[in-house]
């Protein structure tokens, strides 16, 4: 193909967000350039039979339907989008991830839409697979646009669109965050309100472990087979701000397949790493689900803090999962992407010269005269998971540790 044809004067970039599934058969892409009213459309040869929807296609459909939304075009990428050690080319490595491709290419990964050239004539432009070459190159106006110029031998047939994809490169490393779907350390109240739970064990028994009977409440409609995640109910999730417990720290225990579905279900525990007692919850083994998101940063101001991490650890870094005291109140959703700032510690404020016996740390009334140092950009939060007032999130960038009240905000 010669790449010139990526960029038509006239052409404006419009802004569409990637659809991601991090269930290994992930969607990253952007719509064809949307040209100027006075442009008629790009022609893209013979209609196609028609064939399920992409992920980013389903997006960016859902995105143009909502009648009553004010849309708000984007700025133009420019140069300034790019890093200054970006190659011009990259051929796609079996391994990498989507987010990790943005990264090589751009300041702000999450930006890879804005500068995504989908061409019409690659079979499954929205997929990036591994053998694919990617060129950057530079339009009108210095526009920077990416685009697939090699074809790997592992792409698909348009018309086999709807199979399995697993070849394609995922948007971040989904083993990151398997473990955490299938037995979650966090838990929202609400996931603690709906979950079924453990009702009680034969022969009046408190506790229960490997190969032991466990009744269940909240299962009559689940599968004979089902495997659920047995899961403690911990310590309070406590938002900083309100004082307000938002969840609870989860630990597993076991897992239950179920035996007899019922009222009352019959389950027997397998894979045990403690005791299963009353009330622990259950929660579907999940660590396949797909999830299907937009990455995009907010649209509205948000500040929030970080409250929890994953395995109790004291300082987070890349691929740490944690849980901030924001949500969908907030304007905060699947694939929002937060900056995260160390938070500046508290020093006391001993005045000029503090470095002299004469010079004091304290005020008239004998208090001490404390001073909080600004806070400073630490890394960059994927979010995956959100409820009202709370979301799960993932950790994809870090420069420095974080820890436990640091801010998130608007990258």
């Amino acid at each position: 193909m010669t790449f010139n044809r990526a960029f038509r004067p006239g052409l404006s970039v419009t802004l569409v967000a990637a659809a991601i599934s991090v269930s290994g058969c992930a969607m990253f892409g952007h719509a064809p350039p949307v040209e100027e009213p006075t442009v008629p459309p790009v022609e893209t040869g013979s209609a196609a039979p028609e064939v399920q929807l992409t992920a980013t296609e389903a997006a960016i459909r859902a995105s143009q339907g909502s009648g009553n939304a004010t849309v708000t075009a984007a700025p133009a990428p420019t140069a300034d989008m790019i890093k200054p050690t970006a190659p011009t080319e990259y051929t796609v490595k079996r391994g990498d991830t989507l987010w990790g491709i943005s990264n090589v290419f751009l300041k702000n990964p999450w930006q890879w839409p804005e500068i995504w050239y989908v061409n019409p004539k690659i079979r499954n432009p929205h997929l990036i697979y591994p053998g694919d070459v990617l060129v950057l190159a530079y339009g009108p106006g210095g526009r920077p646009q990416i685009s697939i110029e090699q074809e790997s031998a592992l792409r698909l047939n348009p018309a086999l669109r709807s199979s399995s994809l697993d070849d394609a490169i995922p948007t971040i490393p989904y083993a990151s965050i398997a473990a955490f779907l299938s037995r979650p350390a966090l838990l929202s109240k609400q996931e603690v309100k709906d979950a079924p739970y453990v009702l009680g064990f034969p022969d009046e028994h408190q506790a229960a472990g490997d190969a032991q009977v466990v009744y269940m409440r909240g299962l009559a409609d689940a599968a004979t087979g089902a495997r659920y995640s047995v899961i403690h109910v911990g310590d309070p999730i406590v938002d900083p701000d309100s004082g307000r417990t938002l969840g609870f720290m989860g630990i597993y225990a076991s897992t239950a397949v179920v035996q007899r579905p019922a009222k009352v279900a019959r389950t027997v525990l397998v894979d045990a790493a403690r005791e299963t007692l009353r009330g622990d919850c259950l929660m579907p083994d999940s660590g396949t689900t797909p999830l299907n998101f937009t990455p995009r940063a907010p649209s509205q101001t948000v500040k929030g803090k970080i409250i929890a991490i994953v395995d109790s650890e004291t300082l987070i870094g890349q691929y740490n999962i944690v849980a901030i005291n924001r949500g969908s109140h907030d304007g905060v959703g699947p694939g929002t992407v937060l900056a995260i700032d160390q938070a500046g510690d508290v020093v006391n404020d001993r005045g000029p010269a503090s470095y002299t016996e004469a010079t004091s740390d304290h005020n008239l009334l004998g208090l001490a005269k404390t001073v909080q140092l600004p806070s400073e950009r630490a890394g960059t939060l994927l979010i995956f998971k959100s409820y009202d007032d709370m979301s799960y999130g993932l950790v994809v960038g870090s420069s420095t540790p974080m820890r436990i009240a640091d801010v998130v905000r608007n990258p």
